[in-house]
This record gives structure tokens, C-alpha cells and sequence, in this order.
């Protein structure tokens, strides 16, 4: 009979966030597989627990992903962390849940700290729904793509980012999406925690003169809905276009595209409303229907 993976999380900064269930999974089961072993047997020290453990990481991911599933194929069970949070969010750990779902090993979660739903909840853009984004890749393609992609997205984004990375990043931010609102969330849960509510242009000017430091987690406000067609405004255009001789239909095209709307429902709108120049509108309508 196969084992189990648990996905463990670990505290993003304060110890005290370790729950007693996460602990006791790592005393139970047969070995640990850790982002970062030195960071991992300093929290297994720090809680007295004793276990083999086992690297797995971005790197090493297939070749150890592998043998994690040969060991438990043959019955014995795993826990997976990383070196601070849920694994498998924006992490290798994913690759080894979609291992274990090709094989059928049953994955449970142990949930601890997650600096994604800390950052969302400290933010004033969260408006009920968000997407993640995780880390921007350093291609200058593919993050260029990526923040493309990203232009017309309504709900708050989520990003993660490295101090070094993080004034590269609000600058491309600022250039692909405008100077939107942003949440900034740095150490969270740890002694210099800060979270700065502010837009991303004097977020640009404020790290500037403060170095960044410590690990970030950005909220970036979404696009706005776009607004309404305005069909009162389009009548009132076109009826000043035909007022200047334009054409019923050259009007009724040219003011319905700058409102967003069909021709059709416009030049309809048009012969309902009582004018002026009806009668001149009245000899166009036979052979100017759409």
C-alpha cells in the first residue's frame, strides 16, 4: 500500500505560527523533503523533532521528485516544506502533488502561514475576488507577455518579489498597467513587518530613497470596469454631426463607434427622437437603413 504526502506549512517569519498539528506530522512520518535543509533543521531543532531529510527543490526537482515517489510507493510517508509557508504556492512543490496524483498517492494539507492570503486580507484593493501571480519571470520577454496579459484584469493582483528585483518590478508594473494602487507588504508576521498602502509611482520614489529589504508581497489594484455605452450621448453627437451635413449613416456610424455602440441602435434611436431636419431624415431613412 502506497503512503502519503503531507504538504506542511511553515511559519513566513514567526515561530509562533507553527501549529501543533504541523509539528506533530513531522514527527510521524518516515521523512521530510525540504526546500532548503538548513533552513528546515533549523525549525526541526527549534521544536525538538528528529527526521531524515531529504532536498528537494527547483533544481533537483525531477531527478528527486523520483525517488520521493519510489519511497512512497513502497509505504512510507513524506512530508514536504519549504522553507517558509504552504508548499506547492508558487514553489516546486507543485511538480511533486502532480506526481503523486499520476500515480494515485493520496496528498494531504497541513495549512500553516501563506504570505498570499496574509497580503490579500492587509489590503484595502481585495474587493472579494483576486488572481495570483507569484514571482514575474526575469525573461524580458516572457515578463513582458506576462504583465501584457495582465492589462485588462479587473480583479487585485497578487505578486511576489525578491528586494533586489523589487524596484525593477515596480517600474515595469508602472509601465505596462499605469499608475494603479498598490499594496505593499514586506517581513510579513516578522519584527519589522510594514505594510505600505500607496500607488506604484511613489512607491517607485519611496524605495528609491529606502533600500528594499526582506522579502515582498504586492497587492496591485485591477483595471477599471469599463463603462457604459451612452446612448443619450451618442443621439446628442450625431444629431450635431447631421446638424454640420453629415449623412444619417455616416453620423449614425461615426458617433455609435466613439460610444461603443451598433449602428444600428443608434440610427433607430435616431428616427424615434423628434428633429428638426425630420423631413430631411424622413427621405434619407428609404435608402439609409442598415
Amino acid at each position: 500500500m502506497a503512503g502519503k504526502l503531507f504538504l506542511v506549512g511553515t511559519p513566513i517569519g514567526n515561530l509562533g505560527d507553527f501549529s501543533p498539528r504541523a509539528a506533530q506530522t513531522l514527527r510521524d512520518v518516515d521523512f521530510i523533503a525540504a526546500e532548503d535543509t538548513r533552513v528546515t533543521r533549523g525549525l526541526l531543532t527549534h521544536f525538538d523533532i528528529h527526521k531524515q531529510l531529504v532536498s528537494y527543490y527547483e533544481h533537483n526537482s525531477a531527478h528527486a521528485g523520483e525517488n520521493i515517489i519510489g519511497r512512497l510507493l513502497s509505504g512510507e510517508s513524506c512530508a514536504l516544506v519549504t522553507d517558509a509557508g504552504m508548499p506547492a504556492i508558487s514553489d516546486p512543490g507543485g511538480a511533486l502533488v502532480t506526481l503523486c496524483g499520476d500515480q494515485g498517492i493520496e496528498v494531504f494539507a497541513v495549512p500553516g502561514a501563506c504570505a498570499l492570503t496574509c497580503a490579500v486580507a492587509l489590503s484595502p484593493l481585495y474587493h472579494g475576488r483576486f488572481c495570483f501571480e507569484g514571482f514575474l519571470s526575469t525573461a524580458r520577454k516572457a515578463r513582458r507577455e506576462h504583465l501584457q496579459s495582465l492589462v485588462g484584469e479587473r480583479r487585485a493582483m497578487v505578486f511576489y518579489e525578491a528586494p533586489h528585483k523589487l524596484v525593477n518590478t515596480l517600474g515595469d508594473l508602472l509601465g505596462a498597467l499605469g499608475n494603479r494602487r498598490v499594496t505593499i507588504c514586506r517581513e510579513i508576521t516578522k519584527f519589522y513587518e510594514q505594510t505600505l498602502n500607496t500607488t506604484l509611482l511613489e512607491a517607485l520614489d519611496y524605495f528609491a530613497l529606502t533600500p528594499p529589504r526582506g522579502e515582498f508581497a504586492l497587492v496591485v489594484e485591477g483595471a477599471a470596469a469599463p463603462s457604459e455605452p451612452d446612448l443619450d450621448k451618442a443621439v446628442r453627437h450625431a444629431r450635431t454631426l447631421i446638424e454640420q451635413g453629415m449623412s444619417v449613416r455616416d453620423a449614425s456610424r461615426e458617433a455609435a463607434q466613439s460610444e461603443g455602440l451598433s449602428r444600428r441602435e443608434l440610427y433607430e434611436a435616431l428616427n424615434r427622437l423628434p428633429n428638426e431636419d425630420s423631413a430631411r431624415q424622413d427621405g434619407a431613412r428609404a435608402d439609409e437603413e442598415p
